[in-house]
């Protein structure tokens, strides 16, 4: 009876991770021959990795990421100009605590999107809050915050993802008030968080791209002279892999 007050406490009091090692100990005559400080240690590390699981699923939910990539999974045998070593060195999230960006440049279908989404969920893993949005999106969600009035809530999320992912920048027609939206993002997080652009617009196109020259000289100025530059080459990965571009080599 008193073991199983003692577990309806702990849940109460939400030490799930500890309630759940307390009945597993339970379970097994072996924890008796260790010491009570061996088995209190056992109760707070199983409750620490709880925890841990429990604020990864939550960064990872709140992400939104597109893709479910991570780095140990990249694919460094196809020739696309991916550095393993930097790759690897960036996961290390030094960038994030220096607040740096990262540019990811190519053509289609390279695996932009994979490799910012693998970095953002080497950042949520190592503690950092991270959020993914297509551009297009972004500018949507902006104008209907807007509209109804949520506006500072929407700013204030995306100026405190210490990881923010903008995918497709700029391969659509900026409108004027995008670019406004666009030079309010890139400010408030200018020095505090970092951002990850992914786009197959080149850089010396943005400025032409975002439109209005003292616009898109100050998002310029905050995004590029502080980031990490990676330019992906080659085929599309979509089509590498497809089993019909397969078959069809197959059938030469």
């Amino acid at each position: 009876m008193l073991n199983e007050q003692t577990i309806e406490k702990l849940y109460a009091m939400k030490l799930i991770g500890m309630a759940d090692a307390f009945k597993d100990q339970m379970m097994r005559p072996d924890m008796n021959d260790l010491s009570f400080e061996e088995r209190f240690a056992f109760l707070v590390d199983q409750h620490w990795t709880w925890k841990e699981d429990r604020r990864l699923k939550t960064f990872l939910r709140n992400a939104k990421l597109k893709d479910n990539a991570c780095i140990e999974d990249i694919d460094y045998k196809s020739p696309r100009g991916i550095n393993k070593s930097s790759v690897l060195s960036l996961s290390g999230c030094d960038w994030i605590k220096n607040a740096q960006n990262i540019i990811i440049t190519g053509p289609t279908g390279v695996g932009k999107t994979y490799l910012a989404c693998a970095l953002a969920n080497s950042a949520c893993r190592k503690g950092f809050s991270s959020l993914y949005k297509r551009s297009s999106k972004l500018f949507h969600e902006i104008a209907v915050a807007m509209a109804d009035g949520t506006y500072p809530n929407l700013m204030n999320k995306i100026a405190k993802a210490k990881v923010l992912i903008i995918d497709d920048f700029c391969i659509m027609p900026i409108k004027d008030t995008e670019r406004k939206d666009l030079l309010e993002v890139i400010e408030d997080r200018q020095g505090l968080c970092s951002t990850i652009i992914s786009t197959q617009i080149p850089m010396e196109d943005w400025f032409e791209a975002i439109g209005d020259p003292t616009i898109a000289d100050a998002v310029l100025d905050r995004l590029i002279h502080n980031a990490h530059k990676i330019n992906l080459k080659g085929e599309s990965m979509r089509k590498i892999r497809s089993p019909l571009t397969k078959k069809n080599k197959s059938e030469r």
